[in-house]
């Protein structure tokens, strides 16, 4: 029910945290059917904006997009993805209240969630989308008016931007925070009842196995235990989504995200072991010849071989078409020379999925084949012990545990049976199968990473006490918390719904992209204002959320850095307009 003016003796019994504040509201009436409404005008809003930016970017001498132009209106075009992201988010959250609702999992404490995202959401579509710090997207970069946006002052949009996100209702939310604070997630996520039993069960894992060393692991530069990785395998987590003639558990990618995200809720080294495991087993279900699929994918399902995943390039990044590694054959073995950079965990692997070009004279990503490149494991102090292979760790802020390192291929031998599908230059394409999922599994770990955030953030507001009472009773502090899980659920949502469409066999591209760069930014917010709400003890490495900070600012960088992403995502939404 919607206050808009709420009496002392109300305000005593529901703002203890924020006794001072006198305006705003609580939860709204008719809530679900706001952000349905609200959802078809920020709709209408993106498909003006997507017309205005086409029309910059569109070359009409050719009648296609123009990449100078892309480049020139860089800022606009990223912005839009960033805007369609929002629009997208918000849809996908107002389809888990309906859904939620229908159920009677809908209580005080998700429609509060629900209710905050749309109004903060809401007010940065009309006034500003953070893409970066220092990094806004307004709407008159997106060629929008004051007409245009009037969609969100009128009707269901103007109620939840007025009252979705105020004072009130975030004081309130954090004190429902408080009450459930140790639970397994802060509100229902909307899954079923096998997924929320599996969510419980890599939970107590993480208590129980990880969550009470991370910390010294990460502080020593030590690696995840072999031990650790074991009872992983145990558990399944390595062949979670293979089908089960390959000795995989065959379930979908929806509980890929669940594992994820408790995994890296605890530690985001231990979350990413199963994501060497899962590029390695997608590149080979999608792309091996029957055999490399007999021979390989039981043995990853089982945990009995490590792979590693060795695509980067010191002078490429992620211009992967620029690859210069080369793979010579030489009767039944390819030989590799070349440069990789920033690989992980390739010291104790078993097997490198290594891209390389086998044909110098085909220019781009025509020249690239995929190698399932055997190797020994090492040791720190002799890391490659393989002949034709050395290299040097490169040491890192955060995500440790598992140690990047740059390689150095002489002539390194591969057999060449070990070609991946049998077929030179299908490299490429048989990476790109793999995209999809593993951005939706790093949207999945950057939740995990956030929800860490959020747990130490609310223990140490509810803890720390200044002036005479703790410091969450403080606006300031507990503004940070509520919007901490308000997103969360949000990117939550748009999470769960690229593993559904990836599950439906559908292309999802630009939903898995959606959810990484959202998820990303997410988790880094999350972290921040977590350390912020540490104050001093912050910046001290004996407190977790030094780590977790250090953990978060790379999920901007990898699968995919944030400015590359969102240019995928805008040229995916502009092809075909004109």
């Amino acid at each position: 029910m919607r206050e808009s003016a709420p009496n002392k003796q109300e305000m005593a019994s529901n703002m203890s945290l924020a006794e001072t504040i006198d305006t705003g509201s609580i939860t709204l009436d008719d809530l679900v059917d706001l952000t349905e409404a609200a959802v078809k005008a920020v709709d209408q809003l993106y498909g003006r904006a997507k017309a205005c930016i086409a029309e910059r970017v569109w070359d009409y001498d050719d009648n296609r997009l123009s990449p100078n132009l892309i480049e020139r209106e860089q800022h606009a075009v990223h912005g839009l993805a960033w805007l369609a992201t929002y629009v997208e988010t918000l849809r996908q959250l107002s389809r888990y209240a309906r859904k939620a609702d229908a159920e009677g999992r809908f209580g005080e404490l998700e429609q509060l969630l629900v209710q905050v995202a749309f109004g903060e959401y809401l007010h940065q579509i009309a006034g500003g989308i953070a893409m970066n710090q220092g990094e806004f997207v307004r709407p008159m970069e997106l060629d929008l008016r004051r007409a245009d946006i009037a969609v969100l002052y009128d009707g269901a949009a103007s109620e939840l931007l007025r009252f979705g996100n105020t004072p009130n209702t975030r004081a309130r939310l954090v004190e429902l925070l408080l009450q459930v604070e140790g639970a397994t997630t802060f509100g229902d996520c909307g899954l079923d009842e096998t997924l929320e039993q599996m969510r419980t069960q890599m939970r107590r894992f993480v208590e129980d196995k990880v969550a009470p060393n991370a910390h010294e692991w990460h502080l020593k530069n030590e690696y995840v235990p072999l031990e650790l990785i074991g009872d992983l395998a145990d558990l399944g987590v390595f062949g979670l989504t293979l089908p089960e003639e390959f000795g995989g558990l065959g379930l979908g990618k929806e509980s890929m995200c669940v594992v994820s995200e408790e995994l890296s809720r605890g530690w985001i080294a231990v979350g990413s072991i199963g994501t060497r495991s899962e590029i390695a087993a997608e590149l080979i279900l999608g792309g091996g010849t029957d055999e490399q699929k007999q021979s390989w994918l039981p043995r990853i399902a089982s945990g009995e071989i490590l792979p590693t995943a060795v695509f980067t390039e010191p002078n490429t990044g992620s211009d992967l078409a620029s690859l210069g590694t080369r793979a010579v054959k030489s009767g039944d073995h390819y030989e590799i020379t070349g440069n990789k950079t920033w690989i992980t965990h390739p010291v104790r692997a078993d097997v490198m999925t290594l891209l390389a070009r086998t044909n110098p004279d085909e220019p781009g990503y025509k020249g690239l084949s995929m190698f399932l490149a055997e190797k020994p494991r090492g040791t720190d102090d002799e890391p490659f012990p393989a002949e034709g292979m050395s290299g040097g760790e490169i040491e890192v802020l955060g995500y440790r545990g598992m140690k990047e390192y740059e390689i150095r291929f002489e002539n390194f031998k591969v057999s060449a049976g070990n070609l991946l599908g049998a077929a030179e230059g299908q490299g490429f394409k048989q990476l790109m199968q793999t995209f999809e999922s593993a951005r939706i599994q790093t949207a999945a770990r950057a939740i995990g990473v956030a929800q860490s955030a959020l747990d130490v953030g609310l223990s140490y507001a509810r803890e720390r006490e200044q002036f005479g009472k703790p410091i969450v009773t403080f606006a300031r502090i507990s503004d940070k918390l509520a919007i901490m899980a308000a997103e969360i659920m949000a990117a939550r949502q748009l999470t769960y719904y690229s593993a559904r469409e990836k599950d439906a066999g559908r292309r999802c591209d630009l939903e898995a992209g959606m959810a990484k760069l959202l998820g990303a930014r997410v988790a880094w917010s999350a972290a921040d204002n977590a350390l912020q709400i540490h104050g001093g003890n912050g910046f001290a490495l004996e407190y977790q959320i030094s780590r977790i900070l250090a953990d978060a600012r790379i999920l901007n960088i990898f699968e995919g850095a944030a400015e590359i992403q969102a240019q995928v995502i805008a040229r995916r939404l502009l092809e075909g307009q004109n």
